[in-house]
């Protein structure tokens, strides 16, 4: 997917604020969205931080009960898309739409060709066999998976933007700004395919990316001070603030 189908997709000129929110149960889930929607954000991404998949599955079923017009997307810890795909193309089948899956590591292998990626190949026939229609946001040089040599971001970056929809990374670690010259190497390699940031995001760092992102996946950086679980709505406000201060590009 290209930026500027990204932001139509969004109907936004700015990067998309899309909070993250770590799941607990049906009562916390559903009160942090109800903070995303009156905030007017596009979308909320779901993760099982703290909860199995069999746990988390029964979650995800009731928010789109609850929230039938909601755009959300999920992501499975530290589960790629050959396993999740499956279960979201069962869900589908269901009646339970979800919008996008978002893999903390997409097998992007940065040391072998942009043609010749097995692992990345076996994920796109997954999802392709499996019937699931939605976005993928493809973890590449991420927190806590293999570690890529800083001189391999722009090529990680372009390998990737041939088997996702939006190219995906982070920080170090959860709520650790990433490197602005990361982005900067990572945003050339991914040429015009959509990128988006998961991690260290802020109201007050926020500017430092906005040229060269399309997506803020952000949890932390929103919530209550010390607190894992739950939006501050003032801090969102915040964040929308500052990238209503420009466009991307």
């Amino acid at each position: 997917m290209n930026r500027t189908e990204l932001h139509s997709y969004f109907e936004t000129p700015g990067t998309v604020i899309l909070p993250v929110i770590h799941v607990l149960d049906n009562d916390q889930v559903s009160r942090n969205i109800q903070i995303a929607k009156n905030q007017n954000v596009p979308g909320v991404f779901l993760i099982n931080h703290d909860i199995s998949v069999d746990t988390f599955i029964p979650i995800i079923r009731n928010v789109r009960s609850v929230f039938p017009d909601l755009w959300f997307g999920v992501n499975f810890l530290a589960v790629t898309g050959r396993d999740a795909f499956p279960v979201l193309g069962e869900l589908a089948k269901d009646g339970i739409n979800i919008d996008a899956y978002w893999a903390d590591n997409a097998r992007i292998d940065e040391n072998l060709t942009i043609e010749y990626q097995p692992e990345a190949a076996e994920i796109e026939k997954v999802r392709t066999k499996c019937g699931w229609k939605g976005l993928y946001f493809g973890g590449t040089a991420f927190k806590k998976q293999r570690e890529v040599n800083p001189e391999k971001y722009q090529k990680s970056a372009e390998i990737a933007s041939k088997w996702m929809d939006v190219v995906t990374t982070s920080g170090v670690a959860t709520g650790e700004a990433a490197d602005k010259s990361k982005i900067t190497v990572m945003r050339s390699g991914c040429g015009d395919t959509a990128m988006a940031l998961a991690s260290g995001v802020t109201p007050e760092n926020a500017h430092e990316y906005l040229t060269d992102l399309d997506c803020f996946l952000v949890a932390t950086g929103i919530n209550f001070e010390g607190d894992f679980y739950n939006i501050d709505p003032e801090k969102l406000q915040r964040l929308i603030n500052t990238t209503k201060t420009k466009t991307n590009y």
